[in-house]
């Protein structure tokens, strides 16, 4: 081996590894696919976790990153679910538990009663156990023959990186030595979990120690009341219809930015209802999940350029603009899950039209703010993506695409909005924010407001976000 060269020194292997790294035994084919199956696993669990928390988590931030780490496990799963089949044929049990003790591990995450535990569990336990077996596995197996595990190996490492570096600074933020010092007792039992099954990839001796369950006693129950944390005070609030100012030909396009702004952040609730779909949507096959996820982090991101908007416009949102949860707490709480994918499929159904996302992304252009056309631009483009996800997986419900349509109308329409009684319950007075908002965006551009957006006051007491009239004010 020591006299053989490559021609003209180029790199061997392809420039894989160097020879003497190709020439170790690494991993059978058997243990690599066995190990793969439990890479999958802790994914699709820690992708479960991270949708069914997102809704009753209070925290905007939280919300946001919960959606994107989902989306990063739902892509993981995805591409280990390819790389079994490539070596098995079917029955390839991705569905079967690996180890009961892991079951556990994840159960306990699940049920995790506070957020600062939830955040220790998920990011002081699960990704820092993946990321050690994934590591393990690149240094155990061979690096040529078993080239494309490898590869999915490295490239879940870059993301799951990224999640424990949000999650350090997360934890930092959450917990003080009082948090930590209450979890103590449950952070080793989720050590315990991890020796009794011989680490997460079950490289190592298993423990003998039987693990009893805590948090996961009771069988986790998905609360799909939408909670928001103290920056959005009026969470309830209605007093403000965007979509009437918006296409209003009367109000020019820099004030309809503003709102547009405030309909990209009010979409933070669409994670907190398409959460509920995915959550309790069993039996489906592995794919819905995997592209309802994507969706749902695209949603994330659209309110997250809402976000920045008002930001870059020096616009204090939290106290100017009030963000309600109304449409996630309706749908959550009044339909059935097929029922509100109907409605969210007739919704994106009038996202195409002239009215629609091409109106928004020509309003950006011609209100000479940048970032505000880029931002419809991005938003245009996913909803073309998300058009698909609605055929692919909704229209397959029906033989025929009208009463598909028609479905989600009817759906949508027997959501009720309590309007009045939650002003009568002292939960709201639908004040309108809009002129406090828009005169602090006016202070920012120099100008002077103008008059009659200024006295803008419709509210969604009789008119619905796709302008469709409420035939009875509730």
């Amino acid at each position: 081996m020591n006299t053989y060269k490559s021609y003209r020194n180029l790199p061997v292997l392809a420039g894989v590894c160097p020879m003497t790294e190709a020439m170790k035994p690494g991993l059978s084919v058997e243990e690599c696919v066995r190990r793969l199956k439990r890479y999958h696993y802790a994914f699709k669990r820690l992708h479960q976790i991270f949708i069914a928390r997102i809704t009753a988590e209070p925290i905007y931030e939280l919300k946001m990153s919960f959606s994107l780490h989902a989306h990063l496990c739902a892509e993981h799963v995805t591409a280990l679910r390819r790389r079994v089949g490539e070596m098995r044929e079917p029955p390839l049990g991705l569905e079967l538990v690996p180890d009961t003790c892991l079951e556990i591990f994840f159960d306990e995450i699940l049920a995790a009663p506070t957020t600062e535990e939830l955040v220790l569990g998920l990011y002081q336990k699960a990704l820092p156990a993946l990321k050690v077996a994934l590591e393990r596995h690149i240094a155990e197996t061979n690096p040529l023959v078993d080239q494309p595990s490898v590869r999915l190996c490295r490239f879940a490492l870059l993301e799951v990186g990224d999640m424990l570096k949000f999650g350090a600074q997360t934890v930092a933020g959450l917990t003080d030595e009082k948090i930590l010092q209450h979890a103590q007792s449950w952070l080793s039992q989720l050590d315990d979990c991890l020796a009794a099954a011989g680490a997460l990839d079950g490289t190592q001796t298993p423990g003998s120690q039987k693990i009893p369950r805590r948090y996961s006693a009771r069988p986790y129950h998905y609360d799909g009341q939408p909670k928001r944390d103290e920056r959005f005070p009026d969470p309830y609030n209605m007093g403000v219809n965007a979509e009437v100012f918006l296409y209003d030909e009367k109000f020019a396009p820099k004030p309809k930015t503003l709102m547009m702004f405030y309909k990209r952040l009010r979409e933070v609730d669409v994670p907190e209802m398409m959460a509920s779909i995915i959550t309790e949507t069993a039996g489906k096959p592995w794919d819905y999940y995997r592209d309802m996820t994507r969706q749902l982090w695209d949603e994330a991101r659209h309110a997250m350029m809402g976000e920045i908007g008002f930001v870059n416009l020096g616009i204090d949102w939290p106290n100017r603009v009030m963000v309600n949860f109304t449409w996630s707490l309706a749908l959550n709480t009044q339909l059935k899950p097929i029922e509100r994918h109907a409605v969210l499929y007739f919704i994106e159904q009038g996202l195409m039209p002239k009215n629609g996302k091409r109106f928004e992304w020509e309003v950006g252009l011609a209100s000479g703010n940048p970032l505000s056309a880029l931002f419809q631009d991005y938003d245009w483009a996913d909803e073309v993506l998300h058009a698909r996800i609605g055929r692919d997986w909704y229209l397959k419900e029906f033989d025929d695409v009208k009463k598909a349509v028609q479905y989600g109308d009817q759906c949508w329409s027997r959501v009720l909005m309590a309007w009045g009684k939650w002003r009568e319950d002292g939960l709201t007075q639908h004040r309108n924010w809009w002129p406090e908002a828009y005169r602090e965006a006016c202070q920012h551009w120099g100008t002077d407001p103008d008059p009659n957006v200024l006295a803008y006051s419709t509210t969604y007491e009789q008119v619905r976000a796709d302008l469709k009239t409420i035939s009875a004010s509730a």
